[in-house]
């Protein structure tokens, strides 16, 4: 397949940058970014700030929203997050496409996964190497690869790097709404699956917190007069258990039950902890009031139940849009001789908040890697500069209308 001179150019100029987009991912992998480490999120925003001088675009740090946590011992406490960095070029052009990726990871600063090393078989392993500050370098290349393309003007474009993706971006989330709603189509940076194959529809997921008072009592001398919340936050968990094979799709896992203390106290205080995973908005409204009905029945004489948190993200349906949207893609693809296949998957990203706010998006354009959220988590290095041209020649096709993000946003919004 030919392309055009100057579809060329961009492409050998994303091909050109191979060795610098692994190099800056592996630098930026071994600064600890966990999403609770506030001084490695700051250093990795100063990183990204540096590097987005490259690009022609006004850069931002913009204030994300506090969210509520419940503690340990079912306090409620609002949490602070880090600020987002947004990159804007163009935003009065008449095509604005979105695109997102995250900066934080799941390891902690005390973390033993601090560096990245090259395996046997020359796959780089190390902490967010793929998820996603891989992920984050190809976007990045590609963006610099496009705005050598004469027909970048008709195409704005919007980076937002958030700080709290794998916490359920509950800080970031009004800033993906808004963005979402204003563009026309949206490229998320998560990493592929290990064979390459993409996310396709994606099942919706809510974080839960339901916080059992009991009343604490000498557990020999008034044992009967206590109402043990421990005892309750188990009985809690297995109806919440059962909740498990009574929806196709539907899953519900008790994560975690803290509370209590010595030996000889009735526990007057625990917290269940809880995800739910959804294939549709019904399913979403059902589990919701199941949910709803154990948090009304307190199981034990005694105690009252407080339920906290709610769905975080919607569910992400293969819907007209999306199947369009991925078969130009596909076809994109082909033209550089890459095979791309997609297939559902159970977890969610920031493709769920943006496809909830109406925008078609793809969000697995990252590096092609895996093991992820594990000191196993892996990336491919040929695979930055091929995932970095596809994301140039997709934004190539927008500029050139081959791909229509107008007619993707206006299918999006009719099946809404």
């Amino acid at each position: 397949m030919s392309f055009s001179p100057f579809e060329q150019a961009v492409l050998d100029r994303a091909t050109a940058d191979a060795e610098r987009l692994v190099a800056r991912a592996v630098s930026w992998a071994e600064v600890n970014s966990g999403s609770g480490h506030a001084a490695g999120l700051a250093r990795m925003l100063d990183l990204l700030e540096a590097e987005a001088a490259r690009l022609p675009c006004a850069v931002e740090r913009v204030a994300t929203a506090d969210s509520v946590t419940v503690g340990e011992q079912g306090e409620v406490v609002a949490r602070p997050h880090a600020p987002a960095l947004k990159l804007a070029c163009r935003p009065a052009a008449p095509i604005q496409i979105v695109l997102t990726g995250h900066y934080d990871t799941v390891f902690p600063a005390e973390s033993p996964f601090q560096s990245v090393a090259r395996r046997a078989d020359g796959a780089l392993n190390g902490p967010g190497i793929a998820d996603m500050k891989g992920g984050i370098s190809v976007m990045l290349g590609a963006l610099e690869a496009f705005e050598t393309h004469p027909g970048r003007e008709r195409v704005g474009w919007t980076v937002l790097l958030s700080p709290d993706e794998e916490i359920g971006s509950p800080g970031s989330a009004p800033l993906l709404a808004e963005l979402g709603a204003r563009g026309h189509l949206g490229l998320t940076y998560e990493p592929s699956l290990p064979d390459g194959t993409l996310a396709g529809a994606r099942k919706g997921s809510g974080n839960f917190h339901l916080v059992v008072h009991g009343k604490a009592a000498h557990a020999g001398r008034a044992f009967h007069e206590g109402a043990n919340a421990v005892a309750g936050a188990a009985l809690v968990a297995a109806r919440l258990h059962e909740l498990n094979g009574r929806r196709e799709g539907v899953t519900v896992n008790v994560a975690k039950i803290s509370g209590g203390g010595a030996l000889n106290v009735i526990a007057d205080r625990a917290v269940v902890r809880f995800n739910v995973r959804v294939p549709d908005s019904q399913s979403a409204a059902w589990v919701t009031d199941a949910i709803g009905e154990i948090a009304g029945a307190p199981p034990l004489p005694g105690l009252s139940l407080h339920l906290h948190g709610g769905m975080t993200r919607a569910p992400k349906p293969m819907d007209a849009a999306q199947t369009e949207l991925f078969e130009a893609v596909r076809a994109t693809g082909a033209l550089l001789g890459q095979k791309i296949a997609w297939k559902p998957s159970g977890g969610v990203c920031e493709g769920n908040n943006l496809h909830a706010a109406g925008l078609p998006n793809v969000d697995t354009l990252g590096v092609v890697g895996g093991d992820i959220h594990s000191d196993q988590e892996f990336a491919w290095p040929d695979s930055f500069a091929e995932r970095a041209r596809l994301s140039a020649l997709i934004l190539c096709r927008v500029a050139s209308g081959e791909i229509d993000a107008a007619r993707l946003k206006r299918l999006r919004l009719e099946t809404a």
